[in-house]
């Protein structure tokens, strides 16, 4: 191969080919450096009849620089990155570049320095030094880790290794993980778990494609089952990749996988250090990693044999991914097992509607956990009409929920309350002239966090210190918080029961795996009594002596025009009902409600699933809506209004005329501004059959717009803002 094709991670330059030099070796996939003017730039050897462009004459052609020092990307992952780009209307510059996640995983092997104690004593001894000493006996580590272990400054243990207390030892960085033992801990399943293991079990030696939609009720063991499956994959040699909606799932399944296996899989999310996503990446790439837990990122890197993906809680959103490559991590994973030719498996208690269509047309294989582990009964569950049994006023708790909660304080039992809403309050205002506080840079009211004295908005992160005065008329001590938050939940609760201990758990207060981990370790040692938290508390965890959840405000995620507001309220309350009596203990779900007669209000107070689905899949199928119709989002954007404005109506002006195709349409969209960016959206439904990304790719490409504007596209789109 002497002329090759670079895919480049620039969306802007157009193909690039270059010559080989005599005796370097490429193939395709291979991740090679190449020059571009004075620069030099990364690109990987792509098939050139799968990525047309003009040739260049031979004589012309410059020589690539060198070929990193990875192996190359096999041909099914770049059929994914072809299949991603193509279905999520993507540059497949952008979808590469997900793929070469750690730019210093390119490098080649590296070492790095750690300190460990030599045996040595301080000329002077020093309480901090005598208790860091103590701390760090078989430790070895960072400066900054050893710090943190010890709970001393790094200063201290600079002074130490000075006076060589401790002493440095050079590592490799890329050392091998502590591999997976998949018989070290094997559990008793049910029979209902053993029949669903082995077919899994079987698929994953069958070395073919399957995909499987493993619908349990919450506390059925899913996650014990699917690690049967994990556990033949790691006897096989093959990789096995798990993927969790959020980070603060992650210590949870540390520690579940841990008991199991004997060791921690190999972790990869945002919290990573980048020495810990080099050391992951390479090992994942040549195949040293065995087991990989992580985010929807997860899925692009390159496997050196994958065998087996679970999508745990597989109808969670947070699997969508909003800005960049905009795609849908269930379906990628669908795919990328398509392409590679292994099971996929798809793991939730309220699978999304069309996870459930997919499995009765056949497509994908249900396999169900009907009933919950070791006898435990799912939880009696009741809904609190708010217009008949209203909270006293200025109060949001019900008078019938203040007395469950009571009756579990006195039992010694633990309760969770429910409300996806961060913050204190979601909009404060001046009682003197009515000014209410609005981000300056979206169109959205700042949320006061009174625990972090801030307002601030949930779009752009944009914050500000509350003021003691109103910013419009001067007035002071006259700003009032509207609505509750969890924050303002936990006020209340705090009043009520003063004695109680309390913890709010969000993403403001878990953002890292070890604040989770201190919470569940907490909560799981019933040093909690009572739990006030957000979605993040919906799923994934178990805790047996949490017997009462009640919701806050149920009918809040059926507000602000979400096309699939109905199914994602049904979810959210079904998962966090899911986290009562799930020990030995019975469980107790109360529900607040305006709207207590509402589908998906009764359908969770009867427990029955099905009805709400069947419902919701007739509503979806007259409205063509998916999974019988596809949509599309599109966002035209600019720091002008006039431009974004005028852009949208002159792609309108053109818009396709298609049979099974409906644009609506340019209107401002729900969030008008956006980061500082004026937004107008086009919404698009087109029947299954219709060429949808060809169409929107004809419609765009025949435009050119000035450089401010943006022009994005969301297919399948899960935010409506």
């Amino acid at each position: 191969m002497n002329r090759i094709r670079l895919l480049v991670f620039n969306s802007a330059l157009s193909v690039l080919d270059y010559r080989v030099p005599d005796g370097m070796r490429v193939e395709p996939g291979s991740v090679v450096v190449a020059p571009l003017g004075p620069r030099q730039i990364t690109g990987i050897v792509w098939e050139a009849d799968r990525l047309p462009g003009d040739e260049v004459p031979a004589a012309k052609l410059r020589p690539i620089i060198e070929v990193l020092p990875v192996p190359p990307l096999a041909a099914p992952l770049r059929r994914l990155i072809e299949w991603t780009a193509d279905y999520y209307c993507a540059p497949m510059s952008s979808v590469a570049r997900m793929v070469i996640s750690s730019g210093g995983a390119l490098n080649g092997p590296a070492t790095m320095t750690e300190y460990r104690l030599s045996g040595g004593m301080p000329e002077r001894m020093t309480l901090q030094r005598e208790l860091a000493i103590a701390a760090l006996e078989g430790e070895q580590a960072t400066i900054r880790e050893l710090a943190g272990i010890a709970g001393v400054s790094e200063g201290v243990l600079r002074g130490l290794a000075n006076q060589g207390v401790i002493e440095p030892v050079t590592v490799s960085i890329d050392r091998p993980f502590a591999p997976a033992d998949p018989d070290f801990d094997v559990p008793e399943l049910s029979p209902e778990q053993r029949e669903v293991a082995d077919e899994l079990v079987a698929a994953v030696r069958a070395r073919a494609f399957a995909p499987f939609l493993l619908d349990g009720v919450t506390g059925s063991g899913k996650t014990e089952t699917y690690f049967e499956p994990m556990a033949e994959a790691v006897r096989m040699g093959r990789q096995v990749l798990v993927l969790l909606p959020e980070i603060a799932l992650t210590e949870n399944f540390l520690k579940r996988f841990e008991q199991r296996f004997g060791s921690a899989p190999v972790q990869w999310h945002s919290s990573l250090k980048s020495t810990e996503r080099r050391r992951a990446w390479r090992a994942i790439s040549e195949g040293t990693a065995q087991v990989v837990v992580g985010a929807r990122s997860a899925l692009f890197l390159p496997y050196r044999d994958l065998g087996l993906i679970v999508v745990d809680e597989a109808h969670e959103v947070s699997f969508k991914q909003d800005d960049g490559v905009r795609y849908n991590a269930r379906d990628v994973a669908v795919m990328r097992a398509h392409f590679e030719g292994f099971p996929v498996v798809l793991a939730s208690a309220t699978p999304a509607l069309e996870s459930l269509h997919m499995a009765e047309s056949g497509t994908y294989k249900r396999l169900e956990l009907p009933s919950r582990f070791g006898g435990a009964e799912l939880p009696h569950i009741d809904t609190i009409d708010l217009t008949e049994e209203p909270p006293e006023r200025g109060h949001w708790l019900a008078p019938r929920l203040i007395a469950a909660i009571e009756d579990r304080l006195a039992k010694g039992e633990q309760s969770l309350l429910f409300l996806n809403r961060r913050g204190y309050a979601p909009l404060t205002l001046c009682r003197n002239c009515g000014f209410r506080f609005k981000c300056p840079n979206c169109s959205a009211w700042l949320v006061e966090h009174r625990l972090s004295a801030r307002l601030a908005c949930h779009h752009c992160g944009h914050e500000e210190q509350p003021p003691a005065t109103c910013p419009e008329c001067g007035e002071p001590d006259c700003l009032v918080a509207c609505g509750p938050g969890v924050e303002r939940i936990a006020d209340e609760v705090e009043q009520l029961f003063p004695e109680a201990r309390v913890a709010v758990a969000t993403s403001d207060t878990l953002n890292s795996p070890e604040r989770a981990a201190e919470f569940i370790e907490a909560a799981e040692s019933g040093a909690i009594d009572i739990i006030i938290g957000t979605q993040l508390v919906t799923k994934g965890f178990h805790f047996p002596e949490l017997t009462l959840v009640g919701v806050i405000d149920a009918d809040l995620g059926l507000e602000g025009g979400d096309l699939r507001a109905a199914e994602r309220t049904y979810q959210q309350v079904a998962q966090v009902a899911g986290r009562a009596g799930r020990g030995a203990k019975s469980g107790e779900v109360l529900i607040q409600t305006r709207h207590p007669g509402a589908a998906v209000i009764a359908a969770l107070a009867e427990g029955n699933r099905d009805s709400f689905y069947e419902a919701e899949t007739e509503a979806r199928r007259h409205a063509g809506a998916p999974p019988f119709g596809r949509w599309a989002a599109i966002i035209i954007s600019s720091e002008d209004d006039a431009e974004a404005r005028e852009a949208a109506n002159r792609l309108g002006a053109t818009r396709p005329q298609h049979d099974g195709l409906m644009i609506l349409g340019p209107a401002p969209a729900p969030l008008a501004l956006l980061r500082g960016r004026y937004r107008y959206r086009f919404l698009v439904n087109a029947r299954r059959n219709a060429q949808l990304q060809a169409i929107l790719n004809d419609w765009l490409g025949g435009h050119s717009f000035a450089p401010g504007v943006r022009v994005g596209i969301d297919i399948d789109p899960y935010s409506f803002v």
